[in-house]
């Protein structure tokens, strides 16, 4: 026989709901579950993409991780952009989404796409511009993200260009 599910914002502590005498724990002493139809879309954007944010300040209390979802609507690319100070990590769940951003280490920038099967892993380096694209043209494209800030750091770009190492 299996454990029921939990309910949102439950926990594994059973002990600690709301009770006259004892209050809720507060957000960090407790283990959080966030259910996949209770993304929070209230999160910093970039055209051609839809974020979801799952595990984030305002969601869960965290401090230094933001974690949700992303997804690129068929034949659609996002505008250019980068994430700041923030490391990206991102998981490809479905589609076939390509990762663009230009290699500026040879004599001339290059323009690199790294095409991408549900799987496999990209990982973007704090303040790297880059776009995602999707190509095909009748399936969206889902990818997780992790990144080491509490929020979704989103700087749009008006193209995709090299930074100064500094950032700046």
């Amino acid at each position: 026989m299996s454990e029921p599910l939990t309910t949102p914002g439950e926990g594994f502590h059973p002990h600690l709901h709301e009770t006259p005498d004892h209050s809720a724990a507060p957000l960090s002493t407790r283990l959080h579950h966030i259910r996949a139809d209770s993304l929070d879309g209230d999160t910093a954007q970039t055209g051609g993409m839809r974020r979801f944010a799952a595990v984030s300040g305002k969601t869960v209390g965290s401090e230094k991780l933001w974690m949700g979802q992303t997804h690129v609507a068929p034949a659609t690319a996002s505008s250019d952009h980068h994430h700041g100070e923030s490391e990206t990590a991102i998981y490809v769940v479905s589609g076939h989404p390509e990762f663009v951003f230009l290699d500026d280490s040879g004599p001339e920038p290059e323009e690199v796409r790294l095409r991408t099967s549900p799987g496999d892993y990209i990982f973007v380096p704090p303040f790297v511009p880059h776009r995602e694209e999707n190509p095909d043209p009748g399936d969206e494209a889902v990818v997780v993200i992790a990144r080491s800030t509490q929020e979704a750091i989103v700087v749009n770009l008006p193209g995709l260009y090299a930074l100064p190492a500094d950032g700046g």
